[in-house]
């Protein structure tokens, strides 16, 4: 009698980035059930679709939440999302449940110019979807013009080459998956060359969940907790959770002027966040260590600290 072969349903975006990032997953989980077979469907999300998206109403959701419908109503085994975008809370009938190792965790300036942010020239327009990565441009250069930027990383580079702006910032994971390394100092894209800096995490933290790839389940499924299992990376969970919990306490989202980061290192963790507001260019920021599987904890203490409770 043959074995069962086992059929596992990937579901995710169908940006270039996205469907890069599904095919780590299918080749993760091909290594350690080499008996796996693997289909990836495409789900539309509402970020994809829609023509105009009011960001001022917030992210949540936007590029996971058709997704995770499709998670929970048995059309996809596992949905494969860029951690970054999801809610702080998801839906309680799906679990996030593995992660790869986390990739690049640093915000890159694309630049038309050579010699990076600080030899921009004055009032230098600088495009970006992020709130986060706009109120810490102010912070540190208050004369740059911040102009809004929408669409996948392909389409961003181009409309960095179309439009009079002088440097894009985006994600250094997203480019090292695209095969856009930011190692050589520059890029050739289509026909254009840009420069590339890497900007320093000590001003630039980055969004919870930056850098990792999440496979969300459903709960309770044993099947598929089974399955991804094998493939998570144990000391970038613990990490995603930390943030996770610091922005859900700070009722924050992927749309909040929010940068938080957990690193572990010899068990312990260290996690530090930026909180932006409107009354101050400045963040309130704060660091707190502790024992790495205390991450929640350790969540609940800096936003009482970052707070002043």
């Amino acid at each position: 009698m043959s074995a069962e072969i086992l059929r596992i349903v990937l579901g995710t975006r169908g940006s270039e980035l996205a469907r890069t990032q599904a095919r780590l997953v299918e080749k993760a989980i091909c290594a350690a059930r080499p008996d796996a077979e693997i289909e990836t469907k495409i789900i539309a999300t509402k970020g994809d679709t829609a023509k105009v998206v009011d960001l001022r109403a917030g992210r949540k959701g936007l590029f996971t939440a058709g997704i995770e419908r499709a998670l929970l109503a048995g059309d996809v085994d596992v949905a494969v999302h860029s951690a970054k975008d999801l809610p702080s809370e998801t839906d309680p009938c799906a679990e996030i449940r593995a992660v790869l190792p986390r990739g690049p965790i640093g915000d890159v300036l694309v630049s038309k110019h050579p010699g990076g942010l600080n030899s921009l020239p004055e009032s230098a327009a600088i495009a970006t979807g992020s709130v986060r990565r706009k109120h810490q441009l102010i912070w540190k250069h208050p004369d740059l013009r911040l102009v809004d930027l929408r669409g996948n990383v392909p389409t961003r580079l181009r409309k960095l080459a179309q439009n009079n702006w002088d440097a894009v910032v985006l994600a250094r994971a997203g480019l090292e998956r695209l095969g856009l390394s930011p190692t050589q100092g520059q890029i050739n894209f289509e026909g254009r060359q840009f420069f590339l800096e890497t900007l320093p995490s000590e001003n630039f933290l980055p969004a919870g969940g930056q850098g990792i790839i999440a496979m969300q389940i459903r709960a309770g499924d044993e099947r598929l907790r089974a399955i991804v299992d094998l493939v998570n990376d144990g000391e970038t969970l613990p990490c995603l959770r930390a943030e996770r919990e610091f922005l859900r306490l700070l009722q924050g989202d992927c749309n909040s002027p929010v940068g938080v980061l957990a690193k572990i290192d010899n068990g312990k963790m260290k996690l530090r966040a930026q909180v932006f507001d409107l009354r101050s260019t400045a963040p309130r920021e704060g660091e707190v260590e502790g024992e790495a599987e205390d991450g929640e904890l350790l969540a609940l203490e800096l936003m009482r600290r970052i707070r002043g409770d």
